[in-house]
């Protein structure tokens, strides 16, 4: 991955591939923003008049390349766009104005456009911790690459793909201050998350016969080890004497059997317990009802809350984070077969409840809800699960905005402002009373399907069922956003995109601080 450095080093006297500066939006033209003053005076103060010249207006995502003035060891000036000036009263006592989210945006923009490039010197508005912290996230999640399946790729570090480029090799951040425990801090947090939030991209990106439940077992295990992480691993005779129907149900038509695994980080000094559950359908083809053609192709994604669940995990602990979080990673592969379970067929859960399977593509709740009743018996605080549940979500909320719902108003709400905080968009959604009675059964105690509209709060209100009296929960359907089928923007790349990760490692810094219920 991209190296991070800090630096209060001159742009002029760098050595660098590049200078990446930042432009806004003025209302007169473009404007240069703070931290390429020294950029701007090497053009003599005219830098904002030669962008305009070339085409730049600063609008957010906007890139320009130009080459560097005399005097300069870096040979390019790479501008990008932050959108609209911030007003006077945005930019008082240092603060530039400028949104964490903006940083985030334009650093990412730039990192991918210098792939190839060795080193970088990103000369954006500093004007805090969180502004370094979030150039860097910007500039590590920005440089991603997926190359291990192309000719070359994947084969040594900093490799060059055939046909490709390597991820930018370096990025020195002008403004940071190397020996600033703050400064330092943002740049550590940056690292670790944005290198666990890459990992869970590679696990979406990973085609499913190289990512069975087995293996993804085997991962979780190996990075749990590694980082001081209590695991658990129940396979298929372990979820089979334990009860957990709705996993070994939907797990039953495939050769790679299910598995259920426990992550549990804990610090001694923790007085608060959260617990993320994810969907680990490593791949869905629908099951008997099999998903119609052209839905096939992207199905490897469909564990992308087991990955983002994963990653928050192992993410707190490197972190070193106050609170005890415990990850449920439900995983298994959706296939047709003999052994599938099929329409009608009765599953009786993990909590004792039954289920009649109406659809078998309506499989990610039955894995979750066998999850969720795992988790609650440890009673949490807190529960948080994480799945791309349902295409309606997507046609409510789009392709790049994730719905959450709750059985608590002020809970639901406190995690819709973690979203929004760390850059992720989100909107709270209802859970509607009068739905849940579609899922009535005549033979079971609830059906895995309702009313055929408002299917993603269908799904929310289901997952409910499995989650132990008393407890705080919330239920995050990222469907849209968890997997990028168009060009990448900002810091997204094309596929795995690793959603709601950061959402869910600033609830954990929240706990942790006594700032979450």
């Amino acid at each position: 991955m991209t190296a991070l450095t800090l630096s209060t080093a001159a742009a002029p006297g760098l050595r660098a591939d590049a200078i990446v500066i930042g432009v806004a939006k003025g209302a007169k033209g473009p404007v240069v923003a703070p931290g390429a003053e020294a950029v701007d005076k090497a053009y003599d103060g005219k830098l904002a008049g030669v962008l305009e010249t070339l085409g730049a207006s600063g609008a957010e995502g906007e890139l320009t390349k130009l080459p560097a003035p005399a005097g300069f060891k870096a040979p390019l000036v790479v501008a990008v766009g932050l959108g609209a000036q911030p007003d006077d009263k945005d930019a008082e006592d240092g603060d530039t104005g400028f949104d964490a989210e903006v940083l985030r945006k334009a650093a990412g923009v730039a990192a991918r456009a210098l792939a190839g490039a060795r080193k970088a010197a990103f000369a954006l508005p500093v004007d805090s911790p969180g502004a370094i912290e979030a150039i860097g996230e910007g500039v590590l999640l920005g440089a991603y690459s997926f190359d291990t399946y192309k000719e070359n790729g994947g084969q040594a570090k900093g490799a060059r793909a055939k046909n490709g480029k390597a991820p930018l090799a370096e990025a020195t951040l002008l403004g940071g201050k190397p020996r600033d425990a703050a400064h330092k801090g943002a740049v550590a947090r940056a690292v670790a998350v944005s290198e666990e939030l890459n990992r869970a991209r590679d696990l979406i990106n990973m085609p499913p016969n190289d990512l069975t439940p087995a293996i993804f077992a085997g991962i979780a295990q190996a990075a749990a080890k590694e980082h001081g992480i209590k695991v658990q691993v129940l396979d298929d005779k372990a979820l089979t004497k334990g009860g957990y129907g709705g996993i070994l149900g939907v797990g039953g038509g495939s050769a790679a059997t299910p598995r259920l695994v426990k992550l549990s980080y804990t610090h001694p000094g923790a007085e608060k317990h959260l617990a993320f559950v994810g969907k680990g359908i490593t791949y869905d083809s629908g099951g008997i009802s099999l998903k119609p053609a052209g839905h096939n192709e992207t199905m490897k994604c469909d564990m992308s809350g087991a990955a983002a669940v994963f990653a928050a995990v192992v993410s707190a602990a490197r972190l070193g984070l106050e609170v005890n979080v415990t990850g449920w990673l439900a995983l298994a592969e959706n296939m047709p077969s003999g052994s599938a379970v099929r329409p009608g067929d009765v599953l009786r859960m993990y909590s004792g409840k039954t289920v009649e399977v109406l659809n078998t593509d309506a499989e990610g709740r039955l894995v979750l809800a066998d999850a969720l009743w795992a988790a609650s018996l440890e009673k949490p605080d807190a529960i948080v699960d994480v799945a791309t549940l349902t295409g309606a979500m997507m046609l409510a909320l789009g392709s790049r905005t994730f719905g959450v719902m709750a059985n608590d108003d002020a809970f639901r709400s406190a995690v819709y402002e973690a979203a929004e905080e760390v850059g992720e968009p989100a909107w709270p959604m209802p859970l509607p009373e009068h739905l849940r009675k579609g899922m009535e059964s005549s033979v079971a105690d609830i059906a895995n399907m309702g009313e055929r509209w408002g299917g993603g709060l269908v799904a929310g209100l289901f997952l409910r069922e499995f989650v132990g009296d008393g407890i705080t929960w919330a239920h995050l359907d990222i469907a849209g956003p968890a997997f990028n089928e168009g060009g990448p923007f900002g810091y997204t790349p094309k596929g795995g995109t690793g959603s709601a990760v950061r959402t869910l490692v600033r609830l954990a810094e929240l706990t942790a601080a006594g700032d979450l219920g």
